[in-house]
């Protein structure tokens, strides 16, 4: 057997699928580096400023086998090269997780190949080390604090191994991301709120306007109070003058994402004084906010922390990052049975 044969023999390629709330996306990974990851994000819930979890899955059906289709078409190889399907188990929207998982389950049945379930929150965690070639080598080393910071998700996890993940501290109610939707909302600019707050929030002056920060002990996160006085505050100021919100919105985005992000990171330094862990990580949709990132620059110069901020593409949810646990799952002969359903709790059991 040539050299060339028994390289080419001991590829691993792993089939990522995600559909855990509006994004259908397919992603493959040879050895944990990245060939292709494709996503249809879905435009119909923009009119009801929020996801609607019933034409989410209609739209996860249209979109799963085009998409799957369109991941193994980029990667350059055939269906049968597959080594194995990774899912999105959970947590997310039922009716949304139940497409990905039954079309894993089929496709990977149809192939006579292994299936791999993951859970989602570990995959956002896990989506540092999703390599962009070979000699991609800048991870963070076990173990480690991350951040964990998205639309339904806000936690401080510590990090010791891929498949060991210990929650510190989370949200007893909303999340960061939540709570930007909804302040966006009531501001009449629309959802998804991240971006557009993101946006307006350079031009503004993040001290401007203060809004109520919770006293939480411990390691965990409230933002129902931000949020409550934010829609309070905005009632007075539009009862003044009705055109308040066009006047002063960059003011108002900045101050918010001021907020948001002194919340995260206070109890984030919190958590690297006591576990002693100065490699911190960020990771979720709101990891791709310009302020947070800011925020981790500047802690890292002020605390003497190594940070880790992902690639863009790899923040928001996308199959990629399923398809990096499932590398790490198969290489550990982690697989899962046929008839595991899918569930929707937060949690990363």
């Amino acid at each position: 057997m040539t050299e060339d044969k028994k390289i080419h023999m001991s590829d691993i390629y792993i089939l990522g699928i995600e559909s855990s709330c509006d994004d259908t996306s397919a992603a493959v990974l040879r050895n944990g580096v990245i060939l292709s990851n494709v996503t249809a994000s879905q435009e119909v819930h923009k009119a009801y400023g929020g996801v609607v979890p019933e034409l989410a899955s209609r739209a996860h059906q249209q979109n799963v086998v085009p998409v799957v289709d369109q991941a193994i078409k980029r990667a350059g190889i055939t269906k049968e090269q597959l080594s194995a399907v990774a899912f999105t188990r959970g947590p997310g929207l039922m009716g949304s997780l139940l497409v990905g998982v039954s079309f894993a389950k089929g496709f990977a049945r149809a192939l006579g190949i292994p299936l791999i379930d993951v859970n989602h929150l570990q995959g956002h965690v896990m989506a540092h080390f999703i390599k962009e070639n070979e000699e991609d080598t800048n991870v963070p080393p076990f173990p480690f604090v991350c951040l964990l910071v998205s639309g339904g998700n806000s936690q401080i996890v510590k990090v010791n191994a891929y498949n060991d993940m210990e929650v510190l501290g989370q949200t007893i109610d909303d999340a960061a991301g939540e709570a930007i939707d909804k302040c966006s909302k009531v501001m009449g600019l629309g959802y998804p709120g991240g971006p557009i707050i993101d946006k307006l929030a350079r031009q503004g002056n993040p001290k401007a306007y203060q809004f109520s920060e919770p006293h939480i002990p411990g390691l965990d996160y409230s933002f129902s109070g931000l949020k409550t006085s934010f829609l309070y505050n905005l009632r007075k100021w539009v009862a003044e003058d009705a055109d308040f919100v066009e006047h002063h919105k960059e003011d108002l985005a900045a101050s918010l994402e001021f907020t948001v992000v002194n919340i995260l990171m206070k109890k984030l330094r919190l958590a690297v004084k006591e576990t002693g862990i100065k490699h911190v990580a960020v990771a979720g949709g709101v990891s791709a906010n310009t302020g947070l990132r800011n925020a981790f620059h500047d802690y890292a110069k002020r605390y003497g922390w190594t940070v880790y901020i992902p690639k863009f593409s790899y923040t928001t949810d996308n199959a990629a990052m399923i398809a990096c646990v499932g590398t790490f799952k198969y290489h550990d002969h982690d697989f899962a049975s046929i008839d595991l359903p899918a569930y929707s709790k937060v949690t990363f059991k």
